[in-house]
């Protein structure tokens, strides 16, 4: 049935405009002044409400076999959350792990969501080694409709790859036209650091920070440029977290590095003095790059509004209770992660919009816009225009509500 959206404030990365969205089969069709439609259509009076294009989160994990466990979530629940918070489309890694097939686990990643998803999605394809039949095996996903990759700079000998394998990675990727994302620390230093730590007894959530320190996101982060520099391949840093990444980062690209900028949603809002509350309290607040020193969090909104951070997204990744307490003797076993993928969108209007001064438009291009450009989903997606996807969030600012783990949806306690 077709769909009229009357008296829309259309708000874009770039334009700001007032108006009618007709659509058909999910599509617009039509955008102008009191629109004319056929008796059968669905009227949505939007009089008073932003309208924005459907927001996306370009780093979710929704299916993951990580730390001897399982994230929570389903595709069901994950998309039902993400679309109940404004999210019409996610980006999931499909991680396998080392010992694992690509092909297989891309087969794996998708049989998981097809079906399964209320709301479109997309996957980075993780490249976890780079061995004879690597290359064909890339070039196949990449023909299925996958415009990026991810590589771990960290979790050696599980997701990790080496300095070698990395070059390979991104001359293929600049041979087929996809953009490299990373997870950018040092594999090395965090395994010595979290050995030295729990030699001497220090065992906590408290002491996952400094066994991944900023300075070792900061090397990680220019080593990747520097590859990036050295192949001519394009790049996007996924979660990054702090200051000297940031400025190592802002430096390639000054260079001319072809490179782009991601943090998520728990670095702009919260600290390391989450994760060092005492038991379980600090365990829910385990992830990698680890939750900083609040300091980075103002370096972080400054980058943002200024556009040099490019995206928003979550790392979206569920654990329960039982699952954090895995870590309860040593915080390298703690399941890494943090949830958000329903929380985005109104954390990000609220602490940065309404009370942090981040423009409507920076807003929507870090929100959607941005990721779809990059990652092959615009104009269909990350726009309102005629011929874009529908992915339309009518959001109403004058709204009030509370976060709970009770009322959310994603699955997890």
């Amino acid at each position: 049935m077709p769909l009229l959206i009357r008296n829309a404030d259309m708000v874009t990365a770039d334009s700001r405009s007032r108006g009618d969205i007709y659509i058909e089969k999910e599509t617009i069709t039509r955008i102008g002044q009191n629109l004319e439609a056929p008796p059968n259509t669905d009227v949505i009076e939007a009089a008073g409400k932003l309208v924005f294009p459907g927001f996306i989160d370009p780093h979710v994990h929704i299916y993951l076999p990580f730390m001897a466990t399982f994230a929570k979530d389903t595709h069901e629940t994950g998309s039902i959350a993400a679309l109940i918070g404004g999210t019409t489309t996610y980006i999931e890694m499909c991680c396998p792990s080392r010992i694992d097939d690509a092909l297989d686990g891309y087969r794996l990643w998708k049989s998981k969501a097809d079906g399964n998803s209320a709301c479109d999605y997309s996957f980075h394809m993780s490249v976890t080694k780079f061995e004879n039949q690597t290359e064909g095996q890339l070039a196949e996903i990449v023909a299925d409709g996958i415009a990026s990759f991810k590589v771990f700079l960290a979790y050696k000998n599980f997701f990790g790859i080496d300095d070698g394998e990395l070059y390979q990675t991104l001359r293929l990727a600049k041979k087929l036209g996809v953009i490299v994302t990373a997870h950018c620390e040092n594999a090395e230093l965090v395994g010595r650091l979290q050995q030295s730590l729990i030699e001497q007894g220090k065992t906590g959530p408290e002491w996952h920070e400094p066994s991944r320190p900023e300075s070792v996101e900061e090397e990680g982060t220019h080593r990747f440029a520097t590859f990036l520099e050295n192949t001519g391949a394009a790049g996007y840093v996924v979660h990054l977290s702090s200051q000297g990444a940031l400025t190592v980062a802002m430096a390639a690209k000054s260079r001319g590095v072809r490179l782009w900028i991601e943090s998520v949603l728990p670095h702009f809002l919260l600290d390391k003095s989450y994760a060092e509350r005492a038991g379980v309290e600090g365990m829910k607040h385990v992830m990698s790059p680890p939750l900083r020193h609040r300091r980075n969090q103002r370096v972080l909104w400054d980058a943002l509004a200024a556009g040099f951070v490019d995206t928003v997204g979550t790392d979206h990744c569920p654990f329960d209770i039982a699952q954090k307490w895995l870590g309860k003797d040593a915080f390298t076993q703690i399941p890494n992660g943090i949830p958000g993928i329903e929380e985005r969108v109104n954390l990000l209007y609220t602490y940065g919009v309404k009370r942090g001064g981040l423009s409507l438009h920076r807003f929507v291009d870090a929100a959607s816009t941005a990721a779809a450009k990059l990652f092959g989903l615009f104009p269909r997606k990350g726009a309102i225009a005629v011929g874009s996807d529908a992915d339309l969030v009518i959001y109403d600012t004058a709204y009030r509500g509370t976060i709970s783990g009770a009322t959310e949806h994603t699955k997890r306690d």
